[in-house]
């Protein structure tokens, strides 16, 4: 903008403030809060949506049809079918396309109610729980793609809370599936394993595929059907490894000699050190060396050629992030809604809404 157009601009706007002013609330030019609640409710009533309409109008060239109102970040803007079919606004919707971006960042953090407030307070647009909620169910959320070769994939499992059918029987707990792609992408499927595996077939994997997990062995039994096109390294989760070794209890001499040897993955020197305690801890954690022994690695070498990650920390944050919205205070969901909850969600931590 030109030092002149400013200057005009500012000649205006000097104009506005002071018949805006005399028609604000005394109480509420008092202090900061007041002055900023004043000239927000002012702006969207009578300023925003006057632009709004002056630029509809220069964008599209028509002013044919019959009017619509519609409710956006800039206040309601009353449109005509015309200028909503040039400016390809959804037919029969009455939410803007920005204001519904809004809509589905807030709803995939909290409730709908709360989103319905949260959204009120930090816009000054109010949209209904229930209009949060068929905003979201509508929604068509972009299939996350990988661009680039996968090199690493962790996958690690959660828990949600569902209704019964039987009024007055006790809610039921059901497991759901999460990947996290080179610790960048987040997918999550629930009670759909044929669809993860086939998601993660599709992508660009490479040769090797480093796959990292905990001891869970329906983890395992997933990933024994990624059909990689070289080595696929399976890899178990370091953090989780020593949670096993430290229930062992007893000498802690002894754990830390028996981590040392972890660290470089030497198995049978391990073994060999924990065998000789007769404890029900102890020979669990052999036999569970056991099971995973293949998927035990130099944990030392591969954390200072910095060859992947030597934790499944990526996918255990990424269950705790959409756990946020599927654990909030008292939430009991239907079956039929959770995948697209799940979508909603890994779109927001995808940052593609």
């Amino acid at each position: 903008m030109t030092p002149e157009k400013q200057a005009e601009l500012n000649t205006h706007l000097d104009a506005i403030a002071k018949i805006l002013y005399s028609e604000a609330d005394p109480q509420k030019r008092q202090n900061l809060e007041g002055i900023e609640e004043v000239i927000r409710t002012q702006t969207l009533n009578y300023i925003a949506p006057h632009l709004g309409f002056f630029f509809v109008e220069q964008a599209t060239g028509t002013k044919a049809g019959r009017g619509r109102k519609i409710k956006s970040i800039i206040g309601e803007l009353r449109l005509t079918e015309k200028q909503a079919i040039k400016l390809n606004l959804k037919s029969h919707t009455r939410i803007s396309p920005y204001l519904e971006k809004c809509c589905l960042r807030a709803s995939a953090n909290v409730s709908y109610e709360n989103a319905s407030r949260d959204l009120g307070y930090y816009t000054g647009m109010t949209v209904s729980p229930k209009t949060q909620q068929r905003i979201v169910h509508q929604q068509s959320f972009p299939e996350a793609i990988c661009q680039e070769k996968v090199e690493e994939i962790s996958l690690d499992g959660g828990k949600v809370r569902l209704r019964t059918p039987e009024l007055g029987k006790s809610c039921i707990w059901r497991d759901y599936k999460a990947v996290c792609v080179n610790r960048q992408l987040r997918k999550a499927w629930f009670r759909e394993n044929s669809k993860l595996i086939d998601w993660v077939n599709q992508q660009p994997l490479s040769s090797p595929l480093n796959c990292l997990g905990d001891g869970h062995p329906g983890i395992w039994k997933i990933v024994e059907q990624w059909n990689c096109p070289g080595e696929k390294k399976e890899i178990l989760d370091w953090f989780h490894l020593m949670e096993n070794l430290h229930k062992v209890g007893g000498s802690i001499k002894r754990l830390k000699k028996a981590e040392s040897l972890l660290w470089l993955g030497k198995v049978d020197a391990t073994l060999k050190l924990i065998s000789t305690l007769t404890s029900k801890q102890a020979r669990n954690f052999c036999r569970y060396v056991e099971t995973h022994r293949e998927r035990i690695i130099n944990y030392y070498y591969y954390q200072q050629e910095e060859i992947c990650s030597i934790a499944s920390g990526a996918v255990e944050s990424t269950v705790k992030q959409i756990d946020r919205r599927l654990k909030i205070s008292g939430a009991q969901w239907n079956f039929d809604n959770i995948p697209q909850v799940l979508k909603h969600r890994c779109a927001y931590l995808n940052d593609t809404l």
